[in-house]
């Protein structure tokens, strides 16, 4: 049980004012207070702790660092000597001027999720598109080699999530977009990579035809944050062998899955992809390999979900 509180949600004013221990790792972002971020890589950690001492002394926090106030707050995070910081909503594409280096693949995501403390700075690494397929193989089977890829969304979830479908050589990938504008900023990253000629643009309200019978819909838009949202796409067009996988975890069955379930689709939420980024960040700073059990376990428990026996 560690001894310091992992449950408060600090600011940049306790850096200085409070002791995070000898070797401390953190979240931040903005809102930050509902993250179950905390509760999975303290389950890990403690888990660590006891197969190893060198692991005695990390403890893992969360701050509420609003945008404009980031370019500040990291250089107060490495002065304090904060190993590895994850990075959530609104700071992972503006981090990117304000770190030391970068991951090839996180160059081309445009954005970092996880940074490593280094003497003259921090290194910058995304590990969302390793989240997504690990998720998709443990909760659907599903792998992104050679499957027919319907990606709806062009933030910064679904530029990573293009990105990593290239990467593991998919098929075809299909991207979808209410706002042009955003969908074409995604397809040139695509486009400009190896084997980027396989991605294809569509207007989100009208699904490509001929699609085959098998393939996998990733939804990372934020239609289903809330309970009134619609589906972003009418899922009874897909064949029965196809899979739905929805980034978004709370709530855990938004109305696409729902519609997907209907239908006699496979379906999954973004939970697994949360852990599964996670579990990869704490290797990135550990160097030894992280069960992701404790990390869903815990956050089954923080989100007060039934557990999961897989």
């Amino acid at each position: 049980m560690s001894k310091f509180d992992t449950h408060t949600t600090y600011s940049l004013n306790d850096l200085g004012r409070v002791d995070f221990g000898g070797t401390p790792l953190a979240v931040l972002g903005h809102p930050i207070k509902h993250s179950v971020s905390p509760a999975m890589h303290n389950a890990a950690l403690a888990q660590m702790q006891q197969l190893n001492s060198r692991f005695n002394d990390w403890n893992y926090f969360r701050f509420d660092v609003a945008p404009e106030d980031l370019a500040e707050a990291l250089p107060l995070f490495h002065k304090h000597h904060f190993l590895g910081l994850n990075l959530t909503i609104p700071h992972k594409v503006d981090a990117l001027n304000l770190i030391k280096g970068i991951s090839p693949d996180a160059a081309r995501m445009g954005a970092v999720n996880t940074l490593v403390w280094d003497e003259f700075g921090y290194d910058g690494f995304n590990t969302d598109g390793y989240g997504l397929k690990s998720g998709l193989q443990n909760d659907l089977g599903a792998s992104l080699k050679g499957a027919t890829v319907v990606l709806l969304g062009s933030g910064g979830a679904a530029r990573a999530a293009a990105v990593q479908c290239v990467l593991d050589g998919c098929k075809k990938l299909y991207i979808g977009n209410r706002t042009p504008e955003r969908l074409q900023n995604v397809m040139d990253v695509v486009h400009a990579m190896p084997n980027g000629e396989l991605a294809e643009a569509f207007a989100i309200t009208d699904l490509p035809t001929n699609l085959p019978e098998n393939g996998i819909v990733i939804n990372a838009t934020s239609l289903g944050l809330k309970v009134s949202d619609p589906a972003p796409m009418d899922v009874s067009l897909l064949a029965k062998g196809w899979k739905v996988y929805d980034m978004i975890y709370n709530p855990s069955q938004t109305t696409l899955l729902k519609e997907a379930d209907a239908h006699g689709l496979a379906t999954a939420n973004g939970l697994s992809m949360l852990v599964h980024q996670g579990a990869r960040s704490l290797e990135i700073w550990s160097h030894v390999d992280v069960s992701s059990h404790a990390m869903m376990t815990a956050a089954l428990h923080a989100l007060e979900l039934p557990p999961r026996y897989d």
